[in-house]
């Protein structure tokens, strides 16, 4: 009977525990809410069947217990159960992989008229980049990464001159409007995640993952590593800055481009050529 009552207490405090913890989501930020039903619909349907587990237990234990005289019976197999079990099983798992299913469709399908940001992770900080006036990203390759171009643009591709180059800051973003993120790693697996704005995608390195969602709430939310990627993995740390369209334009406007940045770069190298001899 104890252990019976004990099993009975583990189920009703795990289940008040979920309802009543303080240990709960941030307040979302963007249009996903879609995956914080998917994930409570996974914690209804995977909380009834541990409730119904532990019940059921609870109840052997009290129904089955030992009794002076009573003799164990021997059955091997319950085909009209196992169906039961079977059917069961398989119901709960399509509820909780359809919905699924259907938001990452939703993530993945890019609206159109989407702004492009670049995100690349590196042991161990953030740097981004920006389309410039023309609308349009530059192309990049791996091989032209170097501490002059820590992004790794193509210099002849015209389109990327003008391509707002950010390193180891905060990014910006305008509230309402539609994003896809491209996602790179030029070293190790990492995860590009914004808690607030639920969605979060691995970065592996020779390929560009993406993915897109839309700033709903003004504010400034930090930037997170979801994937181990070495010893300083808590620290790779950034900040997203969610602000009104203006004030968004007016912080961009201060930005450097990639022409801007490397002309210094020329200049300070030449500056520092000149010096030396």
């Amino acid at each position: 009977m104890a252990v019976a009552i004990v099993l009975l207490l583990v189920a009703v405090a795990s289940v008040l525990f979920h309802l009543f913890s303080p240990w709960w989501w941030t307040p979302i930020a963007s249009n996903w809410s879609y995956i914080d039903h998917t994930i409570t619909l996974t914690f209804w349907i995977t909380g009834a069947v541990f409730s119904a587990v532990v019940v059921f237990m609870a109840y052997c234990v009290f129904r089955f217990r030992h009794k002076e005289g009573r003799q164990a019976a021997y059955n091997p197999e319950n085909k009209k159960l196992e169906w039961w079990l079977s059917i069961g099983t398989a119901i709960g798992v399509a509820a909780m992989l359809a919905p699924g299913l259907v938001v990452w469709h939703q993530f993945v399908t890019v609206p159109a008229g989407a702004a492009e940001v670049e995100v690349m992770g590196q042991q161990w900080m953030w740097s981004y980049r920006l389309p410039g006036k023309d609308g349009r990203l530059g192309t990049s390759d791996a091989r032209n990464i170097s501490s002059d171009n820590p992004m790794g643009l193509n210099s002849d591709d015209p389109n990327g001159q003008d391509d707002v180059v950010i390193q180891n800051d905060d990014l910006h973003l305008p509230i309402g409007k539609p994003v896809k993120v491209l996602l790179r790693s030029i070293d190790v697996l990492h995860d590009f995640y914004v808690p607030e704005f639920r969605a979060k995608m691995d970065m592996i390195p020779g390929s560009v993952t993406y993915y897109w969602f839309t700033p709903t709430r003004t504010g400034t939310f930090e930037v997170l590593c979801a994937e181990l990627c070495g010893a300083a993995h808590a620290q790779m740390r950034s900040k997203v800055i969610v602000e009104e369209e203006k004030d968004y334009h007016a912080w961009l406007d201060k930005q450097k481009t990639y022409a801007e940045l490397a002309a210094a770069r020329n200049v300070a190298k030449a500056a520092y050529k000149m010096g030396s001899e």
